[in-house]
């Protein structure tokens, strides 16, 4: 496997669903992400849950925001966020994705990689710049080294693996990388906005 790193790397957010931001398993995987390239987190849920979440986000390395927000994207649990995902990997072609290692993370994982004939690795506790993940078992007494080799690397990570540090600081940017689609969206499909610029209105 080639080495990926600086290439857009996907990102799921975890909502907290209590309000508040976003879970710590978020900002987990976004510091684990960075080492495979430049993180672009995709938040999916109910209208509106992207603008409070958003600077946290960008704080934690996620320059770009992926945002589809739909009743159904909230009311159903991982169909919906899966087909989301699909089609980020096929427009952006992303270096890996990175999810929570939570259960509904596993099975939108798994979800996806079915969907983009992609292998995934869960429960990883750690992401080398190669794309190798390491895999912990059996109470640490088996220590597994793996990667992907087929489609494009999916891994879940596993909860208190990373310790979540904030991206170093860098020049604000202007660059707003937001798309106006040339036909209508259905519901639920993604647009993007630069972290460090206010979302597009459409």
């Amino acid at each position: 496997m080639a080495e990926v790193n600086g290439s857009e790397v996907l990102v799921l957010a975890e909502l907290n669903p209590a309000g508040g931001g976003v879970r710590k398993t978020t900002l987990e995987a976004l510091t684990a992400a960075r080492a495979l390239g430049e993180p672009s987190a995709v938040v999916l849920g109910a209208p509106g849950a992207a603008a409070s979440v958003r600077e946290q986000l960008a704080e934690y390395g996620a320059d770009t925001v992926y945002v589809a927000e739909a009743p159904e994207v909230d009311e159903y649990l991982v169909a919906p966020k899966a087909e989301v995902l699909a089609q980020l990997v096929a427009e952006k072609s992303p270096a890996a994705v990175v999810i929570p290692s939570s259960p509904e993370g596993k099975e939108i994982a798994g979800r996806l990689a079915i969907k983009t004939g992609s292998g995934f690795l869960t429960d990883v506790t750690e992401i080398a710049p190669d794309g190798t993940a390491t895999q912990v078992a059996f109470a640490g007494q088996t220590i597994v080294h793996s990667q992907v080799t087929t489609g494009t690397p999916i891994y879940t990570l596993r909860g208190n693996s990373v310790t979540p540090e904030p991206a170093p600081p860098r020049a604000p940017s202007s660059r707003c990388r937001c798309r106006s689609p040339r036909r209508p969206r259905p519901p639920g499909s993604p647009t993007a906005w630069s972290s460090r610029s206010p979302p597009a209105r459409s």
